[in-house]
């Protein structure tokens, strides 16, 4: 079943479908969308205010972009806080109950010694924790920072260096500016999928992925049917209940995969199959016959293969569950056992200090937690959909202008060389004159230098 009437659902990309052709002068295929000029907001981009909804003020990856004017220990957006409500509840209402049994039935003191064993056995624990999420999560940036230096490497190589066949005919000139453009639509479409794979999201109906992939043969867009891919409404419980960090509030994000019924395959994969497909076309038909360059693009190939192999290790293999389950048990033993050792030192101060001590260590390792899959869509977590709308920019860049030809950027009236030499008054002059010049420019960074020198210490230089 095919789905390319499945992701349609804005006006422009109907009017896309309507359009009997492509308009190859503008440089772009009508399956990118363009930049957006300055001043002007993308189509489906940034809502109105009064159009946001709730959840997402506080469910999204935070927003790189914008700028909060409040200080740190006030901003809520990001904060491990909301999750820590429920925990500091019952925390409280044990403290309050050991509190009181202590002050008017019995003491239940406990030494504090054993506060300073536990507390070095949860430090440690809760260090480990914390420093084997973060580096899954530097990890998952470096991997997709190399996956946007790779795309746009490729992406240059394919604009530049792959002939465009104007002068043996139009038609062929123009089939080839296409093949290109689609080319390019594949390193995109590599990054839209590998993001929606990494959040378990394998088909390819997705509003910015099925306009890119819809035209390929892959196995997800086979699998596809409505009935086991459709994703049902939340409800207001289940929203509050993952605000708060409820453990069975939580759905299983594999569920949708789980339910297919066909092989989902590969999605990024196959993409990388087809872009392999076509530099081998070029490179056959005498397009792009630079050995070097053929070299670095395949090079590129295998770079965005290693960066497919790199996320998927960082998603499918998380802390061993022996590990968590061992340092969540250890570190609420120890905070239900902070009330028996602060009663006979703080009395009834006992009940603050819990919770404060509670969230301290449960907050610590919360975020733990939470950083430990960058790619989903939690406040922390990459904002991934931004990245794959940057490397569109970039994209939407390369291609906005033909292949630069030398004369046009070099023998310029405009191309200042040296001094106030521009290249046309340079072109004049012999070739024994430039060089003079050249040699001329090196005195005179040095007796700047020399100048700075002798003006720092206050004496004359005598030349």
């Amino acid at each position: 079943m095919s789905p390319t009437n499945t992701f349609i659902s804005s006006q422009e990309s109907q009017t896309v479908l309507k359009s009997p052709h492509i308009n190859v002068d503008s440089q772009a295929t009508s399956l990118r969308q363009p930049s957006p000029m300055p001043g002007q907001q993308r189509p489906g981009g940034p809502r109105h205010k009064s159009s946001i909804r709730t959840e997402d003020s506080f469910t999204q990856p935070r927003d790189i972009e914008k700028h909060s004017k409040l200080p740190y220990f006030l901003r809520m957006h990001g904060s491990i806080t909301p999750r820590m409500i429920i925990p500091l509840a019952f925390i409280g209402a044990w403290a309050t109950l050991i509190t009181c049994i202590s002050k008017f039935v019995h003491p239940l003191v406990v030494s504090s010694l054993l506060l300073t064993v536990l507390g070095f056995v949860v430090g440690l624990g809760i260090s480990f924790r914390t420093s084997s999420a973060y580096e899954r999560y530097v990890d998952g940036r470096k991997y997709w920072a190399q996956l946007s230096q790779t795309s746009r490497d490729m992406a240059r190589h394919i604009w530049i260096h792959v002939k465009e066949r104007h002068d043996t005919d139009p038609q062929v000139g123009k089939a080839d500016l296409l093949g290109k453009l689609s080319a390019l639509n594949l390193i995109l479409a590599f990054a839209v999928a590998l993001k929606h794979r990494l959040r378990f999201e394998p088909y390819t109906q997705y509003e910015d992925l099925g306009p890119l992939v819809s035209h390929l043969s892959t196995f997800a867009g086979e699998a596809f049917d409505p009935e086991t891919s459709k994703t049902l409404s939340k409800t207001s419980w289940k929203r509050g209940g993952e605000y708060l960090g409820l453990t069975f509030a939580e759905s299983n994000p594999r569920k949708v995969i789980k339910r297919s019924k066909k092989n989902l395959g590969n999605l990024p994969l196959e993409i990388l199959t087809y872009l392999s497909a076509y530099l081998d076309s070029v490179s056959e038909t005498g397009q792009f016959p630079n050995g070097v360059q053929q070299a670095m693009v395949m090079a590129n190939l295998a770079s965005l293969n290693e960066v497919l192999a790199g996320t998927e290790r960082v998603l499918n293999t998380p802390l061993p569950i022996a590990y968590s389950i061992a340092i969540s048990q250890i570190t609420w033993v120890y905070v239900l056992m902070l009330p028996f050792q602060l009663w006979d030192a703080l009395g009834w101060i006992t009940i603050p200090g819990t919770i404060v001590g509670a969230y301290i260590i449960l907050g610590i390792a919360a975020i733990g937690r939470e950083i430990e899959n960058p790619f989903g869509r939690d406040e922390n977590d990459l904002p991934l959909d931004k990245f794959c709308q940057g490397l569109q920019d970039e994209i939407n860049v390369i291609t906005a202008r033909p292949p630069p030809r030398i004369e046009e950027f070099i023998s310029t009236e405009d191309n200042t060389i040296m001094f106030d030499g521009t290249y046309v008054s340079l072109a004049a002059k012999s070739t024994e004159d430039i060089r003079a010049g050249l040699r001329a420019r090196t005195n005179v960074r040095a007796g700047v230098a020399r100048t700075g020198n002798t003006q720092g210490t206050g004496e004359k230089e005598t030349v």
